[in-house]
């Protein structure tokens, strides 16, 4: 029946999600969620904003949340882009700033959705090899033809590069537009926002998925230069005006006005980050260096698919990759600490067994 299908179409490649198990006794701890529900006042915006007007459009410009996070990220509206979850904004990224013909770059263990959107939208690209402690090689990602996009901190990895490395690549790309993924941020160092007025062809895009527990309201946003920003707005214009609802705008908006709450979630998943690494190196793992919610780990005598069906049949879920270089390691995010406890005595009885 494919043969209805367009070019386009037969070209993809779909991004695989974790999996979402319908079980409510689940651990789940291979989505890069955040455990702890979102602030107080989240829950009383989206109540408040449910008392009227759901019949009417959202804003199409969605000022009241721009502004919001305008004033958190200490930049202008005019700087900042709002979309439905970063990986929508990342689709319009690449369509606003790629062109087929014209070869990227980015790592080559990385955020999974890169070739997806490469190959839906025609855009060749080079994945550059890390190095043997998954770090980037910096002048690998030097004068790109096309443009480069990378994760700072990468996924799976969690490693955060430097801002100095990372500005070595923008100053290195004067042509071509460098994006900065940075869903993680807040559990790591400074952010790459605050060379946007420095540089005109570098866009940050964030989300309020992991460190602000939005997930399932799908709020994402791009910083940078205004002119990139009407470039996004443009492309969003002509495909959907209204990609971000009412209720979505009016969570995310309280989520950033309550700095407090961020910072207490954040640190407590950072604290308990630190404490499981310890455990699991005291179990035989070797860890790599963490700034994100989550780890990546390698058991020094384990199969790293036999301890994840393990765990699955257990009831937790970790993330495992089956690709080359890190198909012997597991992701696994930060829980709360009930959570990491029942996931490092699970790994000590099978490690036992």
């Amino acid at each position: 029946m494919n043969k209805f299908w367009s070019d386009m179409v037969k070209r993809t490649q779909p991004y695989e999600p974790g999996e979402q198990l319908n079980d409510p006794h689940i651990i789940k701890l291979n989505t890069n969620e955040n455990p702890y529900e979102p602030s107080p006042s989240v829950k009383k915006a989206i109540v408040d904003e449910m008392d009227g007007g759901l019949q009417l459009y959202p804003s199409p410009t969605a000022d009241m949340l721009r502004s919001a996070i305008a004033t958190a990220k200490d930049v202008s509206m005019e700087e900042v882009f709002v979309g439905n979850g970063s990986d929508e904004v990342l689709a319009f990224s690449f369509m606003a700033f790629f062109q087929p013909g014209k070869t990227i770059r980015f790592p080559s263990i990385t955020y999974s959705f890169y070739p997806v959107y490469s190959k839906l939208f025609d855009i060749p690209f080079e994945q550059m090899p890390l190095k043997e402690d998954f770090t980037i090689d910096v002048e690998s990602f030097f004068d790109s033809e096309g443009g480069v996009i990378l994760p700072n901190p990468n996924a799976p990895t969690s490693i955060y590069e430097e801002l100095a490395t990372i500005e070595q690549i923008i100053e290195k790309n004067p042509h071509t537009v460098v994006i900065i993924d940075e869903a993680y941020i807040d559990f790591a160092g400074p952010s790459a926002i605050e060379l946007i007025r420095k540089y005109d062809n570098l866009l940050v895009i964030q989300t309020t998925s992991k460190s602000r527990s939005l997930a399932g309201m799908r709020v994402g946003y791009a910083i940078g230069n205004s002119n990139l920003i009407d470039a996004l707005v443009r492309l969003k214009d002509s495909f959907n005006s209204y990609t971000v609802d009412r209720l979505a705008m009016a969570a995310a908006t309280a989520a950033f006005e309550d700095k407090a709450y961020l910072q207490k979630t954040v640190s407590k998943i950072k604290e308990t980050r630190e404490w499981t690494v310890t455990e699991l190196e005291r179990l035989g793992f070797d860890v790599l260096p963490s700034s994100a919610n989550f780890v990546f780990a390698v058991h020094r005598s384990v199969k790293a698919i036999d301890l994840y069906e393990y765990l699955k049949e257990e009831k937790i879920l970790v993330r495992h990759f089956n690709i080359p270089l890190i198909d012997n390691y597991l992701r696994i995010s930060i829980g709360t600490d009930e959570q990491m406890n029942v996931l490092l005595n699970k790994i000590s009885s099978y490690l036992m067994s």
